[in-house]
C-alpha cells in the first residue's frame, strides 16, 4: 500500500526546500488538513513526524553535498537550513556517527581507493558506472528508506 497523496505531496515539498522555510502550519494548508491530523496520517505512513523527517532529509542532502562538493561544513549548513554550525555538527554526528569533517574526509579517502582500482585505465565511459555505484552504496547507508529507494531508482535510470 503506498503513502497517502497528501503525505507524497509534503515530502515533495520537503525535498523542494530542504532548508525549511515552510512551517508546519503551512504544509498542514497546503493539504487542507489540521496541524494534528497531517502529524497523524505523517506518522502512520512514514514512521515519525514530519519534522523529524525534514530533518533527516537535511542530514541525507548535507551527506551528499559532503561527498560531492568543497563548500564549507558551515556552508552547507546553511544550505540545508540550518544557521548554527554547531547544532549541525551535533545532529549530523548524532545521525551518522561522523562530525561532518571526519565523515567527507573518510569518504574522499575511500572513494581515492575506490576510484584507482575502478578507473585505472583512464576511460572516462566508466565514470557514470563508478557514480551509479557511489549512489547504490549511499542508498544502502542511508538514513531515510523513501531516499534509499528514489536513489536507486535514479541511479537506474540514469
Amino acid at each position: 500500500m503506498g503513502l497517502d497523496k497528501r503525505v507524497e505531496k509534503i515530502i515533495q515539498m520537503m525535498r523542494d526546500d530542504v532548508r525549511g522555510e515552510l512551517s508546519l502550519t503551512e504544509f498542514a494548508q497546503s493539504v487542507n488538513l489540521s496541524v494534528w491530523r497531517l502529524c497523524h496520517i505523517f506518522k502512520s505512513d512514514v514512521g515519525m513526524p514530519p519534522m523529524r523527517y525534514l530533518r533527516l532529509l537535511r542530514m541525507e542532502r548535507a551527506k551528499v553535498l559532503l561527498e560531492s562538493s568543497f563548500l564549507s561544513v558551515k556552508e552547507i549548513a546553511f544550505q540545508v537550513g540550518l544557521n548554527d554550525e554547531s547544532h549541525f555538527v551535533r545532529d549530523f554526528k548524532s545521525t551518522y556517527g561522523y562530525s561532518p569533517a571526519l565523515y567527507r574526509s573518510r569518504f574522499r579517502s575511500n572513494g581515492a581507493e575506490d576510484q584507482h582500482q575502478g578507473n585505472a585505465n583512464g576511460n572516462s565511459e566508466e565514470e557514470p558506472s563508478n557514480l551509479r555505484n557511489q549512489l547504490i552504496r549511499l542508498a544502502k547507508q542511508s538514513v531515510l528508506p523513501s531516499l534509499q529507494l528514489m536513489v536507486c531508482v535514479f541511479s537506474y535510470l540514469n
